[in-house]
Order: C-alpha cells, then sequence, then structure tokens
C-alpha cells in the first residue's frame, strides 16, 4: 500500500471517530432537552416568582433522575469506546 492510500484509510478513520463521536454528543444533547421538557411539565404547573416546596421537591428529584441518567449514558459510551478501541 502506498503512503497516499495508508493516510486516506487514516484520515477515513479519523473521520469516522469524529462523525461517531459527535453523534453521540447530539444524542446527549437530545437527551438534555427531553429531560428539560419533562422536568418542566412535570413539576411547573404555572410559572410564578416563588417555588413552593412541591415544586422545588419535584424538580429535585427530576434533576437527581437526570443526572443518574446521564452518568448510565457517560458510562455506556466509555463502554463502547473501550470495546472499539481493542
Amino acid at each position: 500500500m502506498s503512503d497516499f492510500e495508508t493516510d486516506l484509510t487514516s484520515s477515513d478513520k479519523e473521520l469516522q471517530e469524529f462523525l461517531m463521536m459527535e453523534k453521540q454528543k447530539a444524542q446527549v444533547n437530545a437527551q438534555i432537552h427531553e429531560f428539560n421538557e419533562i422536568c418542566w411539565e412535570k413539576c411547573i404547573g404555572k410559572p410564578s416568582a416563588k417555588l413552593d416546596s412541591a415544586t422545588e421537591t419535584c424538580l429535585s428529584n427530576c434533576v437527581d433522575r437526570f443526572i443518574d441518567t446521564s452518568l448510565l449514558i457517560t458510562q455506556r459510551f466509555a463502554q463502547i469506546l473501550q470495546k472499539h478501541d481493542m
């Protein structure tokens, strides 16, 4: 294989990895947007100047679930990348 073909293959691999990472970032951003909508719809009945106790608790629980889910997604992506590198 010539140096040009090797460089092209290397560039193709780098491009594929870049595209995979960008796709994963887009998926994470979509999840964040979805959780924001879910928490808003679930917890905020009508906007007011101050949050009541129930709304504050609901938002706190929703954010906790969001963090748990985000960690799970991040760990899963790390596993996929580790398998991909092997």
